[in-house]
């Protein structure tokens, strides 16, 4: 009987198994083999064993583009966090228009970034552009070395925080009303009541946040090509999603690429792991 339970078991989660294996492992298990073989897409791979690695930890462009990602991560988080979690807090109080909002904030998120990247690039232009027009100045927003890179992450911010947003006000629902009323009853003013009932008791809903928004941003590529496609001036853009991207599509140089993909794998697992040490001890899901 249990062995014919777990049969049934098993068989309900193949399809699930199965796209595990076929769309997570596989592909890692290529990248790794990749990793160790030199091929321009074109001729056949040859295996050149750990010399891909060497040339790629000993490439300067790379840790710069690391650098510049992580520098990006930096300027984008924070920032989405915050406007998140304050944009959420507002809608929650069901003030006239929070439904209108909602679907605003929502839109973006759901739109291609290539395009989005297409409009942005219009109100960044020097000459012409609407930014510009409206500050009555010609400042190079995405030709300045210096301004490229926030600007980039501005456009990504605004273009994720409507993602961020939907998941507070969630976290936000499922805070219980008999802990709020039994706060007031003890005579917790608003702020009171938002740093030491509510935050606390989103935690979970940050952790997921911060985890799924830490990987996005150092995957990001599709918003920072439209605007930056050359990475940018002086390198100032070149994350390094964008530079994988060109070192295997431009330069056809596939092993290298890999190498880099693994790098950017290995960074996420020991981020993620780390974020989750943090939280580990500091999240409550029991809301009741």
């Amino acid at each position: 009987m249990a062995r014919r339970e777990a049969g049934i078991g098993y068989a309900l989660l193949a399809p699930s198994l199965f796209g595990i294996a076929a769309f997570l492992l596989f592909p890692i298990l290529v990248v790794i083999w990749l990793s160790m073989q030199h091929w321009d897409l074109l001729s056949p791979a040859s295996f050149v064993g750990g010399q891909n690695f060497i040339d790629v930890f000993g490439d300067p462009g790379f840790g710069r583009s690391l650098l510049v990602t992580g520098l990006f991560v930096l300027l984008v988080i924070p920032l989405q966090t915050a406007l998140g979690l304050f944009a959420a807090t507002l809608l929650s109080r069901g003030l006239p228009g929070s439904g209108f909002f909602r679907v605003i904030y929502v839109i973006p998120w759901i739109c291609a970034p290539l395009a989005l990247g297409v409009v942005w690039n219009w109100i960044f232009a020097p000459t012409g552009g609407a930014l510009n027009a409206l500050l009555g100045r010609n400042v190079p927003w995405l030709s300045d070395p210096v301004l490229a890179l926030p600007s980039v992450a501005a456009v990504s911010i605004w273009s994720q925080v409507g993602y961020v947003t939907l998941f507070f006000m969630a976290g936000l629902a499922a805070v219980p009303q008999e802990t709020l009323d039994a706060a007031r009853v003890d005579g917790a003013n608003a702020v009171q009541t938002f740093w030491r009932i509510k935050l606390p008791l989103l935690r979970p809903t940050m952790f997921f946040v911060l985890v799924t928004g830490v990987i996005s941003s150092f995957q990001a590529f599709d918003s920072i090509y439209a605007l930056t496609p050359n990475g940018g001036p002086q390198g100032s853009t070149d994350v390094i999603a964008t530079r994988i991207y060109a070192k295997a599509f431009k330069d056809f140089d596939v092993g290298h690429a890999s190498v880099m993909a693994l790098v950017l794998f290995v960074i996420l697992i020991v981020v993620t792991v780390l974020q989750q040490l943090y939280f580990r001890r500091r999240i409550t899901y029991d809301l009741a």
